[in-house]
């Protein structure tokens, strides 16, 4: 099997947005090259990316990250005995977890309901599928479960978003999964400043028309932005969790469409902020990942002539460019999708395509890395 490591880049505008907000409701920013930029955690657009991946991948090789793990469990159970009461059934998706040590059942109680474990607890609908009917052999031989064979059920048929961001259980270290995939803070290319709108509201029921008030007052911080995204898929490391190459494929091709595609919801009602990047490049490595937000280090500075899409274009080509040169970093291929002139410089940093060419091109190189036929 060849080494073969997915970076991936963009270039994102956003207008006015408040897409991931802070402890006391501010988009959220860091100090990068001595300004602040606007940022977008890594947790928010992982969190993104995993809710488009319902629509571009099975149920089942999908996972469920919560800490109501009796219900979910129960849900489960009832799928395959319908004949069970939802009290049954959630007594014996009790049992499995406080046999594990994932959760406790409050003694003052007569029975065990919706048991809940410490902290959110990531598993794979096949897993929970596993641990139900395991539930149920158990409730028919009278043999207990155990916290054995609830880790030999809880870490086989791992699902692509826990192969992909990994899963970290305190109190059972030997089922973690390291994560295949890194995403980095998103942040913008140029300094920022965070704005305010303030707004009214009017009672649509006040009916006296010498009241001239507003029903309510408020602000609302926002900024705008284009934002420097990066992410980097390990292939080896997704291919050991999932265990097959066509598994593999699927969640690469997943993954690169709900990047690209996936937007952040904080606040979306308010500023409509769902917009898609304006570049996107691909570069397949067989020796490190590289984020190149170096490039940025220096914030861009656009002027009546030259806007923020065409300079962060061009110093990230340059930069990419440089880097890749002083340390010998030749990428196995590359690919651009981009929009409109003002990304041109970044043509020569791989074939030009269109997303779904890229996802296809990018799944038949992870093929040929696996070893598969072509």
């Amino acid at each position: 099997m060849n080494r073969a490591i997915i970076d991936v880049y963009a270039l994102h505008t956003v207008p006015p947005s408040n897409l991931n907000r802070d402890d006391t409701g501010s988009p959220k920013t860091a100090v990068y090259g001595g300004v602040r930029r606007a940022r977008v955690s890594s947790q928010a657009w992982k969190r993104a990316i995993r809710l488009a991946f319902e629509g571009l991948l099975d149920h089942s090789e999908l996972g469920e990250r919560t800490k109501r793990v009796g219900e979910s469990l129960a849900e489960r159970i009832k799928v395959l005995d319908p004949s069970l009461s939802d009290e049954t059934a959630s007594a014996m998706a009790a049992e499995v977890f406080v046999a594990a040590g994932l959760a406790k059942v409050d003694k003052k109680k007569t029975e065990a309901k919706n048991v809940e474990s410490g902290y959110l607890l990531f598993l794979s609908h096949r897993q929970i599928d596993n641990l139900a009917g395991a539930a149920l052999e158990a409730a028919s031989t009278g043999v207990a479960l155990d916290k054995a064979r609830f880790k030999a059920l809880a870490n086989r048929d791992q699902s692509v978003d826990i192969a992909m961001f990994g899963r970290m259980l305190a109190d059972m270290s030997d089922i973690n999964v390291d994560a295949a995939c890194q995403v980095a803070h998103a942040i913008s290319v140029h300094a920022v400043d965070n704005e305010f709108d303030y707004f009214t509201a009017v009672d649509d029921r006040k009916e006296d028309v010498a009241e001239t008030g507003a029903g309510m007052i408020g602000t609302i911080e926002f900024n705008s932005s284009t934002l420097y995204r990066y992410a980097t898929v390990d292939v080896n490391a997704l291919h050991e969790t999932l265990g097959s190459a066509p598994a593999t494929r699927a969640a690469v091709k997943a993954f690169l469409t709900a990047f690209a595609r996936s937007m952040p919801t904080g606040k979306q009602n308010t500023f409509a902020h769902r917009t898609l990047p304006d570049a996107i490049v691909v570069r397949l490595r067989d020796t490190q990942p590289i984020n190149l937000v170096g490039a940025f280090e220096t914030p861009v500075r656009e002027t009546n002539e030259v806007g923020r899409i065409k300079l962060a274009s061009d110093v990230l080509a340059a930069h990419t460019l440089a880097v890749e040169s002083a340390y010998g970093e030749q990428p196995l291929a590359g690919w651009v999708t981009r929009v409109g002139e003002q990304t041109v410089a970044l043509a020569d940093l791989g074939k030009a395509v269109t997303l779904d060419e890229l996802v296809d091109e990018v799944a038949e190189r992870v093929d040929v890395a696996l070893g598969q036929p072509a």
